[in-house]
């Protein structure tokens, strides 16, 4: 399988060329912080992570009325106990951070994660296979998990790590989510050589055609938040997300 049997080189240059015309147009949206806060993923995935940052999270993700938590496998029931009286949503990773498990290990984290309570999964592609243009694996992988998730009514999100790819790869990879039947398309897990930025959301936006996108990695402002907004992103990961809300913008920001 080629990755022209999911977009073809002329849409490829075609992406690439409206993605650089759009570029130094982009003007930051302002939402109020109640808006803002529906677009924010409240991420803690760090290896150090303690019982009592897991319920700080939680705690401050019903305060600040965030959209979900986002947390590693190990604590999708405890968030979940915690949360199910409110309107927070329980997220977690699947094949976190490289993507590199095999993908019945991927399914098999996707069914525990779905049964302790996740409504939404963020699985890391293989990005080995993709960079060894291995099509046929990477979206077979992703249809897998996402016929696994509609059937439970979850959403996927798939991690394609920008940081690594090429720019043809990003479109690629985002072509592939959309075909196998994702619900986003994530820039970035934050544990690789680098995060989110605006050029890669808008060739994911245009690549996905129509998928949502979800910004994360190294978004720590609230101008940041709604520059990733205007591009095209409409959901957040962060582990900023108290700091975004709190965020006071200063009029010379725009």
């Amino acid at each position: 399988m080629k990755y022209t049997d999911f977009i073809s080189d002329e849409k490829i240059k075609q992406i690439f060329e409206e993605a650089n015309q759009t570029l130094n147009q982009i003007k930051p949206i302002e939402l109020n912080n109640e808006e803002l806060a529906k677009r924010i993923d409240h991420t803690l995935l760090k290896p150090d992570a303690k019982l009592v940052d897991i319920n700080n999270l939680c705690s401050e993700a019903i305060e600040f009325r965030f959209y979900s938590v986002c947390v590693n496998p190990v604590y999708v029931s405890y968030c979940f106990d915690i949360l199910k009286s409110t309107d927070v949503k329980v997220c977690s990773v699947i094949g976190f951070p490289l993507g590199a498990n095999k993908t019945d290990i991927k399914i098999k984290e996707a069914e525990n994660a779905i049964q302790d309570g996740a409504e939404e999964l963020d699985m890391v592609i293989n990005i080995g296979k993709l960079k060894s243009s291995e099509f046929e694996y990477v979206f077979e992988e992703i249809k897998s998990l996402a016929e696994l998730s509609k059937k439970f009514l979850v959403k996927l999100k798939v991690i394609i790590e920008t940081c690594l790819l090429t720019d043809q790869e990003k479109i690629i990879a985002s072509s592939l989510c959309k075909k196998a039947g994702a619900d986003f398309v994530k820039t970035s897990t934050g544990f690789s050589t680098g995060g989110a930025n605006i050029f890669d959301v808008l060739l994911m936006k245009l690549a996905a055609d129509g998928l949502e996108i979800k910004a994360s990695g190294g978004i720590k402002s609230k101008l940041d938040a709604f520059r990733f907004i205007a591009a095209g992103a409409t959901r957040l990961g962060t582990s900023s997300g108290v700091k975004i809300i709190k965020d006071e913008l200063a009029n010379s920001s725009y």
